[in-house]
């Protein structure tokens, strides 16, 4: 069976390690310029060629966001550093402008070009144009259903296809969006949106007595253009058969404990149906999985065609059923303890999950003993970024997480 690529964001490095650590097979990073990103701890060029060096020592993948819509001024820049990118053998430059893909594959021949999302590629003839001009790989529009993916890997059959799986998705049309300049003056193409589409809005009365009027809830809630979260956990087979090969994870800007989660239970998800075929999703931990960590009401958007019904009137993002308590710094192989490190508030009496990409995944942890670095006991573990010896015979490796039920 061909083996889709599970690709991860990494909006730092402790993030990049994260989410190899539990699954993923490529990441998709950004560096300090030209990034959609803007807003995300990105990369230095130093930074690119050590997790470049890091992932390529695990067998795996690093791409990059040049996804910017360029300006006269970002030419000679963009022409270094896809020379840079080139010469550091990272696996692809993702790129939505058009001069920026005619610029990468004039300076940095060897460079790999994956198109962004951004370029919203919707039809074969498209995709046709790209690999003609030496486009590797295009990455899809969010709005195209299964029948369209497949029907350009029909027409295209050689082109790599990525689409995105979940995560975030955009109110405006591929992520081409005004409403945060129009806002701020922060430009989301380029790279600086601060998500202006998932404020609360209120209609607001001109010269009236009152001043404004709050906009009135009903069934529908408040919330007019915030978008809910894409979940395509159970359509892997179906993306599958459409030639997708590359499962796109969102989120750039989310935390740790966030990569961790969904690309834990997409990497055993996709494991299971190596191994199960379709019957893969009737297994509903994957599912309940995704729902332990913060995000919107779930859709498929328009995976089966037209739907109306992708907005998430209710509220901003909801927490997530569990909360990220400390990371493992180093397990307990032959000893009594793992280290921790505390992230949130915990005591001796807590029941802890473990989130691992091993054997002990959804183990439950009594907290019955607590020590600082120096021997001493601890009962209230509430000093921020303390490091405790968390005493358990469960086994835990540096990279875990525990989590605790809200």
């Amino acid at each position: 069976m061909r083996k889709i690529e599970l690709l991860s964001p990494a909006g730092d490095m402790n993030k990049l390690k994260t989410a190899l650590y539990f699954g993923a097979d490529a990441v998709y990073i950004g560096g300090k310029n030209f990034s959609l990103r803007a807003l995300a701890g990105n990369f230095t060029n130093d930074e690119i060629a050590e997790a470049v060096e890091f992932a390529h020592g695990l067998n795996k993948k690093v791409y990059i966001t040049v996804n910017i819509f360029g300006r006269n001024d970002d030419i000679t820049a963009a022409e270094e550093y896809f020379k840079f990118l080139e010469k550091v053998g990272v696996d692809g430059a993702i790129i939505s402008d058009t001069g920026l893909v005619y610029l990468a594959r004039t300076v940095a021949p060897n460079l790999p070009v994956n198109l962004s999302t951004q370029a919203n590629t919707l039809n074969y003839k498209t995709v046709e144009f790209w690999q003609k001009h030496g486009v590797k790989r295009v990455i899809l529009a969010r709005e195209l259903s299964l029948e369209e993916i497949g029907g350009i890997n029909e027409k295209v059959p050689d082109m790599e296809l990525e689409t995105f799986i979940h995560g975030a998705m955009c109110i405006s049309y591929s992520g081409r969006c005004l409403l945060s300049d129009y806002r701020t003056g922060r430009s989301s193409n380029r790279g600086e949106c601060v998500q202006a589409c998932r404020w609360h809005y209120e209609i607001r009365e001109k010269d009236s007595e009152c001043g404004y009027m709050e906009m009135q809830e009903d069934e529908r809630g408040t919330y007019i253009m915030n978008s809910k979260d894409l979940n395509l956990l159970d359509y892997i087979a179906e993306l599958d058969k459409s030639g997708v090969c590359s499962f796109k994870i969102e989120g750039r800007m989310k935390s740790e404990y966030y990569l961790a989660t969904v690309v834990n239970a997409y990497r055993r998800a996709l494991d299971a149906y190596y191994e199960l075929g379709e019957s893969y999703k009737e297994n509903t931990l994957y599912q309940e999985e995704l729902k332990k960590t913060a995000h919107r009401e779930f859709t498929t958007a328009y995976i089966s065609g037209y739907n109306d019904r992708t907005v998430n009137y209710d509220d901003s993002q909801s927490k997530g059923t569990h909360k990220f308590i400390a990371n493992v710094l180093d397990g307990n192989d032959n000893k009594e303890y793992a280290l921790v490190e505390m992230r949130n508030r915990f005591k001796v009496g807590d029941k802890l999950e473990v989130l691992s990409p091993s054997d002990s995944f959804n183990k439950i942890i009594e907290v019955t003993r607590l020590e600082n670095e120096k021997g001493e006991e601890v009962i209230d573990a509430k000093i921020v970024q303390q490091r405790l010896k968390l005493f358990t015979d469960v086994p835990l490796n540096a990279g875990d997480i525990l989590r605790i039920k809200i």
